[in-house]
């Protein structure tokens, strides 16, 4: 595995995920110029139906207009003359206004008022006629009706001029109206060959992603699996090496036995079991503290000092390194009250298959020790903060990393390893000389090849997001909510309760996003959870982050003090960051009801 955590460094994931963001960026710009560019000749033809319709309109009117007028010149009833006279004066008012809405804009018709340059010129042809018509009109309708001789005699010039200029009229306008549809179709026939260059562009732009970032990621994935490839070979020669080394084990077992014997007289030497209790001292261990080897049952931390403080720092060092071993100094006190220090060194050891010991090895180192106190002593206090502040600051920093690097190589590992595995062995399956049994295995590796996919991207979604540095705890974690429901397909909700939006330290950002995104991938990958809620709020004192989800459960108490393992590396992680920013973690579940994970942070 040693060279896929080599091809998965941070600078790999950095740059897929740049590249993936310059895609979807790319792609998201076409789309919103394209739309843009759409709206805006779409709004500039909106008022096309509606000019027209004015337009056409305009012929309608003055055909009715004239039609009306000669109505009245054929009318001897007082009575009816006048109401004709009230349509006529309606009908024109509507004329009227339309024609000056068609040249100057109107908004209650719709109407732009921004002609083009041929219709402006034709409306200069337009006017003499339209204003001929309309001074006739409003002469008639506004005399008086005497005698219908009188009125006939006197009108009968106006109303041959309207007749006279009516054709005109509708010729003019004729060619009004269709100069408008002519342009209207020019803008249709524009946007058409627009829509075709957007086209054009984003199909260039699709193809240009395939080639420069699609494919690049394919050719990545393909690298992978012959370096998983690899690794199997390998790990079955291990295997193969093992069995090996599993028939010399007697013969060494013997070997460290006679070697057991000779170091109780040359070094402190003793064995204990893995909850301290002693098996064997050696002869100078036993003289130099005392121990008597008829006591049974005796601590290995009772031992070597009768100091209860000295007793808990041994047994802790001793306890959490019972699997891992472990080499250091460590201060003991003798019977006589004289101060011992001791460069130990812890060994697992299992002389049997079914049965584990703990060899310590140590040296007295007392003389150097108090040579090296005193030489501490005399340095300054200041120089001795500085030094150990920096030293604080560095394990610090190591720390982090070491947990980035174990979470990266557990999700690569746990997920997309194990899927790959799974993927090699149905390739290997597939009988060729059975179709349909061989149609059946490809849809299936289809759909393992699209899990692989999706833990890639989780993966290196997993990795430190841009929003954390550019915007903050808040849209980091609602980026992470939104991501995660679907890359998973739960359904996963990120809730601000009080709108907070403050920026914090940078380190207490990262802590806080970690944490936050370790809750939500046990709820996803342990959980069996369908729904989770992240929600967040805050007082003037403290930030509260809670992560609930409708899971499976379990029982606290079970993983409480695991330091291995899914749920008790995850919940060590998540404790050892929030001690970090001085914050609080509290941790409510029970099978069957779901978990609860709360987070308080205090706000400086």
């Amino acid at each position: 595995m040693t060279k896929l955590g080599n091809s998965l460094d941070q600078r790999t994931f950095d740059k897929l995920r740049r590249l993936y963001i310059i895609a979807l960026s790319t792609i998201a710009v076409s789309i919103i110029v394209s739309q843009l560019l759409i709206r805006s000749h779409l709004s500039r033809q909106e008022s096309d139906s509606s000019v027209i319709n004015v337009a056409g309109r305009q012929r309608m009117l003055s055909q009715k207009l004239t039609k009306d007028i000669v109505s009245l010149s054929a009318e001897t009833n007082t009575t009816k003359i006048s109401q004709l006279k009230d349509q006529i004066r309606a009908t024109l008012k509507l004329w009227e206004l339309s024609h000056d809405a068609l040249q100057k804009g109107n908004d209650s018709l719709g109407l732009p008022g921004d002609n083009s340059l041929a219709v402006s010129e034709k409306f200069k042809l337009l006017n003499p006629v339209f204003d001929t018509i309309q001074s006739a009109t409003t002469s008639i309708i506004n005399s008086p009706v005497d005698s219908e001789n009188s009125f006939l005699e006197k009108y009968s010039p106006e109303i041959e001029k309207i007749k006279a200029n009516e054709g005109e009229f509708l010729k003019l306008m004729d060619d009004i109206v269709n100069q408008y549809d002519l342009e209207a179709d020019h803008k249709v026939a524009w946007l058409r060959q627009l829509e075709l260059w957007l086209t054009i562009l984003t199909l260039l732009i699709l193809l240009g992603e395939f080639l420069f970032i699609f494919w690049p990621a394919a050719k990545s994935v393909k690298s992978i699996l012959s370096d998983l490839l690899t690794a199997e070979k390998h790990a079955k020669k291990m295997a193969y090496d093992a069995d090996i080394l599993s028939i010399s084990k007697e013969k060494s077992i013997k070997e460290l036995r006679a070697l057991s014997r000779a170091m109780d007289d040359t070094l402190l030497f003793a064995r204990i079991l893995p909850n301290g209790t002693i098996v064997h001292m050696g002869n100078k261990f036993s003289r130099l503290f005392k121990f008597s080897k008829f006591n049974d049952a005796t601590m290995i931390w009772d031992v070597l000092s009768h100091i209860e403080t000295e007793q808990l720092a041994i047994e802790d060092v001793i306890t959490k390194n019972i699997k891992t071993g472990w080499q250091g100094e460590v201060k003991a006190t003798t019977k006589d009250k004289i101060d011992i220090w001791l460069e130990m060194a812890i060994i697992p050891y299992n002389p049997t298959e079914d049965k584990s010991e703990i060899l310590i090895i140590a040296s007295d180192i007392t003389m150097r020790k108090q040579a090296q106190l005193e030489i501490d002593r005399l340095t300054t206090k200041s120089f001795e903060e500085k030094m150990n502040q920096q030293k604080v600051i560095s394990s610090k920093i190591i720390e982090n990393q070491e947990k980035e690097q174990n979470r990266i190589a557990k999700d690569v590992h746990d997920g997309i390893g194990q899927m790959l595995t799974g993927l090699k062995y149905n390739l290997e399956s597939i009988d060729t000389s059975d179709f349909n049994k061989a149609k059946v295995k490809i849809e299936h590796l289809k759909e393992l090849t699209s899990n692989i996919i999706k833990g890639v991207r989780t993966a290196t979604f997993n990795l430190t997001p841009p929003e954390l540095t550019d915007h903050g705890i808040v849209p980091a974690i609602n980026k992470l909510v939104q991501e995660l429901s679907k890359l998973t397909g739960k359904d996963i909700v990120f809730f601000n309760k009080t709108d907070f939006n403050q920026r914090l330290d940078s380190l207490e950002e990262i802590n806080i996003y970690r944490i936050t995104q370790e809750a939500i991938n046990n709820a996803i990958k342990y959980a069996d959870s369908t729904h989770i809620l992240v929600s967040l709020s805050h007082s003037k004192n403290i930030l509260s982050i809670v992560i609930d989800d409708n899971g499976k459960g379990f029982d606290p108490s079970k993983v409480k003090h695991i330091k291995a393992g899914d749920g008790g590396m995850g919940l060590t992680f998540m404790q050892e960051r929030i001690k970090y920013i001085d914050g609080r973690l509290f941790l409510n579940s029970e099978e069957g009801k779901g978990t609860r994970i709360t987070l308080n942070i205090p706000l400086k």
